[in-house]
């Protein structure tokens, strides 16, 4: 069964490879300059008071101990491992559809207190689940590869690219990368972040609508992260 189920794991991984290295499609092409239409016409100080979290808060993750790890587990096999995460996503799925419930349910003023709270719950995740796969998460580098592994989950398919080849071989690489947080581009991920921020996201901000709209796009989002996560870290388990 093991064996099997490595097996089956590996095949979902080189899919997934595939996904994150073709070319952009038409569709996403023609998205991201819809997206970049509505974000000229959302107010400046929105803008701001966007980047400004996500500048904060990944300059948090870089320098501070501002996440803690689960309990560690014993794992005696990548199943285990992964059913213990895919448990773990659904909380957090759960959580994040309740938390865009209530805030976009409350209009504007909500909506915009979504983006931090999701970004916190969407972090939290990505260190719990390294942790279940063993790396240790006080360790610089391995930081260092969560945020890439949340570029992975939320950037244009363009940029998307270009992280994932940085992942290639992340054991090899991460030893010559310097041990100084300010070598991190982070003006360039929360930018990213910012603008991968879909249309349906940007209607949260509308009254009525608002609350189903939170519900169904935080859970879809922490779905797409796990499912990231995951490859990610197989691509590092898988390879010894």
């Amino acid at each position: 069964m093991r064996m099997l189920y490595e097996q089956q794991a590996r095949l979902e991984m080189e899919h997934w490879q595939y996904r994150m290295r073709k070319r952009p499609s038409w569709m996403e092409r023609t998205t991201k300059r819809v997206q970049d239409r509505i974000n000229k016409l959302i107010p400046e100080k929105v803008h701001q008071a966007i980047t400004v979290t996500i500048k904060q808060m990944v300059r948090g993750v870089l320098f501070g101990a501002t996440y803690t790890a689960p309990t560690q587990q014993e794992f005696t096999s990548l199943f285990e491992v992964e059913e213990a995460v895919r448990k773990r996503v659904n909380i957090y799925r759960h959580t994040a559809a309740a938390e865009g419930g209530i805030t976009g349910a409350g209009g504007i003023l909500l909506g915009l207190a979504d983006f931090p709270i999701l970004l916190a719950i969407k972090l939290k995740l990505l260190f719990d689940i390294a942790s279940f796969y063993g790396f240790d998460i006080k360790n610089f580098k391995e930081r260092l590869f969560i945020l890439h592994v949340f570029q992975l989950a939320f950037s244009s398919q363009q940029h998307r690219q270009k992280v994932f080849e940085q992942i290639v071989n992340w054991d090899q690489r991460a030893a010559q990368l310097p041990d100084d947080p300010e070598s991190f581009d982070w003006l360039r991920f929360q930018q990213e972040y910012r603008d991968h921020i879909d249309l349906a996201k940007m209607a949260q901000l509308v009254p009525v609508i608002g609350a189903a709209v939170g519900v169904v796009v935080n859970y879809r989002l922490i779905n797409k992260l796990g499912e990231t996560a995951m490859n990610a870290y197989r691509m590092r388990k898988l390879a010894h």
